[in-house]
């Protein structure tokens, strides 16, 4: 079965707004249920058997079985039996994927309180690093949680002046342990991002560093020359301040304006689904999207053809590493056929 598929047409759907309530419960349930929220969660699934039916769908699709055990007094069993799955098109659960993934996100971003750990950290020093392909979550020694994405490598460490990581390739997010006597810094592309409680990520490549806030503020200022961690522990007043929902793309070289943005929560879910090993294309042209896939396979795409074919748009969700599922469905929904070369890469073109 492949793990890429292309989104369907609003209309495909039949009810959505079913299937969005239904995802937005399973939200629920995974930071608990308060008693009003359990009996209102009894009073919708006994409303309709499409509700109690999409409702156990979307359970399985997260893997929420064994949550839903806990709350079997919800469930209207004598009205309905737990149904067999009904074949539903793959259109079907991508969009409910897509739908419950940012639902999901969302809840997380909001009621998962950050970690602490009264232990005084007074040093540590660590190094991490994830291959191609692959993602790794650490908990860190103060409570914080960094998450590195593909082909990443940090260093970290930590004294009585503050935190730092030292991203020196790849992406990473980090849910920031609060300790306003040490704040946390990331040193990214000669930039200093820095907060004492909340969560975001950073991107960084050639040309830029990517910031995105999902929850609190950060601040940013250039890098200090003499940077040690006294100098990092307190930034200029005037450092650009990014707020949750908001991203920017930072400027390595400190010339060009740097822009904050507002940024939607479906976008932040796409940017952030590495996390669970997927990527999610909403319309990206082909040249977007195969520039982000190699960054997660040892594979070498070329696009053999005008731009026209670069620019197609792809939307869907891929499955981190599948390539084999890509150029399958890149063939049957997108008319974009492939060829193998002799030296592994693989070639693009329009079908004929």
């Amino acid at each position: 079965m492949s793990n890429v598929y292309p989104f369907p047409n609003k209309t495909a759907i039949n009810n959505e707004q079913v299937m969005q309530t239904a995802c937005d419960w399973i939200a629920k349930i995974d930071r608990q249920l308060n008693e009003q929220e359990s009996a209102d969660l009894k009073t919708w699934l006994a409303e309709s058997k499409a509700h109690y039916q999409t409702f156990i769908e979307v359970a399985k699709m997260w893997d929420k079985m064994d949550d839903l055990s806990r709350l079997s007094a919800l469930f209207p069993h004598a009205e309905y039996k737990t149904p067999v799955a009904a074949k539903k098109p793959a259109h079907y659960w991508l969009t409910a994927a897509s739908v419950c993934f940012a639902a999901i996100l969302g809840w997380l971003l909001v009621f998962s309180p950050m970690q602490s750990n009264d232990d005084y950290i007074l040093a540590f020093s660590q190094h991490y690093q994830t291959r191609v392909g692959q993602n790794n979550t650490i908990a860190l020694p103060d409570g914080s949680k960094l998450t590195l994405n593909t082909n990443t490598f940090v260093q970290v460490r930590y004294s009585q002046y503050g935190r730092i990581i030292d991203l020196q390739r790849g992406e990473i997010h980090i849910e920031v342990a609060h300790d306003k006597e040490r704040p946390l810094s990331v040193l990214a592309g000669g930039k200093v991002i820095q907060a004492v409680g909340t969560a975001f990520s950073v991107q960084m490549d050639v040309e830029k560093v990517e910031l995105i806030v999902t929850d609190g503020k950060v601040v940013v200022a250039p890098k200090p020359e003499k940077a040690d961690d006294k100098t990092l522990k307190q930034l200029p007043k005037k450092s650009l301040a990014v707020a949750k929902g908001q991203k920017v793309d930072l400027d390595p070289s400190n010339k060009a304006v740097e822009k904050v943005m507002a940024i939607e929560p479906i976008e932040i879910a796409s940017n952030l689904s590495w996390r669970s090993g997927n990527l999610i294309f909403r319309g990206e042209s082909l040249e977007q999207a195969m520039a982000e896939i190699s960054r997660y396979t040892e594979t070498k795409f070329v696009i053999n053809g005008n731009d026209q074919l670069k620019q197609t748009k792809v939307a869907g969700v891929f499955k981190t590493g599948d390539v084999n599922g890509l150029l399958s469905v890149l063939e049957s929904n997108f008319a974009i056929q492939y060829q193998k070369q002799a030296d592994g890469s693989i070639v693009l073109s329009p079908a004929s």
